[in-house]
């Protein structure tokens, strides 16, 4: 099973303001959509909380200290490693970590792929995505969009594949 980050960040690594994303980009967010279809996504308490719901047409995994009823396509796990087990048992093919800051600094080292939406601009915001050292990652992929009616910053959605393990 690959493990796959999905973020979007700015040019200062934010990648969120009080619990939100600090942007719209709806073709950010129709990638996402493409891309995490019929998947396992997993995220910490936080991210789930500022989605507000269960994602249609993927089982989220959403890792807290504090269990939570059981909903829907949504399952609580208090290891990241748990719910990546379990993702592996459902027969998953790619498992996306979808945020936030602390899931994404556990997952770093986990990470095969990263589908990256990269904001321009130095943007404010209180959560970050981790430093990447570029030597370790391989773009395989690259569109640059221009900011119009629908996406409120110019951005370029980058795919890289981890180098040799």
């Amino acid at each position: 099973m690959r493990i796959s980050f999905i973020v979007a960040k700015a040019e200062n690594n934010v990648i969120g303001i009080n619990n939100q994303l600090p942007w719209h980009l709806k073709a950010d967010l129709q990638m996402f959509k493409r891309i995490t279809m019929g998947h396992h996504i997993l995220m910490g308490r936080k991210t789930f909380e500022s989605i507000g719901k269960a994602l249609p047409g993927r089982v989220s995994l959403v890792i807290s200290s504090t269990p939570r009823p059981v909903a829907e396509n949504v399952l609580w796990f208090n290891s990241i490693f748990r719910a990546i087990k379990q993702a592996e048992r459902s027969g998953e093919t790619e498992l996306f970590i979808i945020g936030g800051e602390q899931i994404f600094k556990y997952g770093l080292s986990l990470v095969d792929r990263i589908y990256l939406t990269e904001v321009k601009g130095n943007i404010k915001g209180d959560v970050f995505f981790p430093q990447l050292s570029m030597k370790s990652w391989n773009k395989i992929s690259e569109q640059h969009c221009l900011k119009d009616a629908d996406n409120d910053h110019d951005f370029s959605m980058v795919v890289l594949d981890r180098r040799n393990r």
